[in-house]
């Protein structure tokens, strides 16, 4: 039988996810922002002085602060639930029926296994059940989720549930498209590769809905005259 640590490895490695919610504390909220970044910053001192980073370097003295306010304020900002962003819906008086795609949205997260960057595209739709929700949401929503330490399936299923619970329908669909830094910069070093997940609830479980959808990602839009 394998020890834990090599258990540990191989789950970072193969891109394993336990849960469909973000594993948390149950005291995760109990420290304000600014004792959090007084923590962390602490710590990440520890880290580069280990590491054998000369502090009192100007280039590197500020350094444990700055990591520490990213941490808590910027890339890891989607883990306090008070910054969600907030979702109204509207009711659908044009009576649109149609699939209606918001894709390409531009998605920066940061793999959970390694700590480093998950660049890549979201590619979200929905059919109205009666309601709609602003376009600019759609992109707030996957950036709330992708702003934490994440596996690529979890916020996939995360964005697509936040949006169902919202519009108050199943038929709801996300497909993201990434490129994972632990993969490309380290490990293999494969820099062409890219993961691609996808979630497709309700009427997008309909092979020929789900293709219509496909097509709509792959469109090409021409902006020149």
């Amino acid at each position: 039988m394998k020890n834990n640590l090599n258990h540990i490895e191989e789950v970072g490695d193969d891109h394993l996810s336990s849960a469909g919610d973000t594993p948390m504390r149950a005291d995760a909220f109990e420290k304000s922002d600014e004792v959090k970044i007084a923590e962390i910053e602490e710590k990440f001192k520890d880290i580069m002085h280990t590491l054998g980073l000369d502090l009192t370097d100007d280039s590197l003295k500020g350094t444990p602060k700055r990591v520490a306010k990213m941490f808590v304020k910027e890339i890891f900002g989607g883990l306090n639930p008070e910054k969600a962003p907030t979702s109204s819906n509207f009711e659908n008086k044009y009576n649109y029926s149609e699939m209606l795609v918001e894709k390409d949205i531009t998605l920066y997260s940061t793999c959970e296994h390694h700590f480093l960057p998950i660049v890549g595209k979201a590619h979200v739709a929905y059919f109205s059940n009666g309601n709609v929700i602003g376009l600019s949401k759609m992109n707030r929503i996957v950036d709330y989720y992708a702003k934490r330490p994440q596996v690529q399936e979890r916020l996939t299923i995360q964005v697509v549930k936040h949006l169902q619970e919202y519009l108050g329908t199943d038929d709801v669909a996300c497909v993201i498209d990434a490129k994972h830094l632990c993969v490309n910069s380290r490990g293999i070093r494969d820099i062409q590769s890219s993961t691609v997940t996808g979630e497709f609830g309700g009427k997008f479980k309909d092979p020929s809905v789900r293709q219509e959808f496909i097509n709509y990602i792959q469109m090409k839009l021409d902006l020149n005259p």
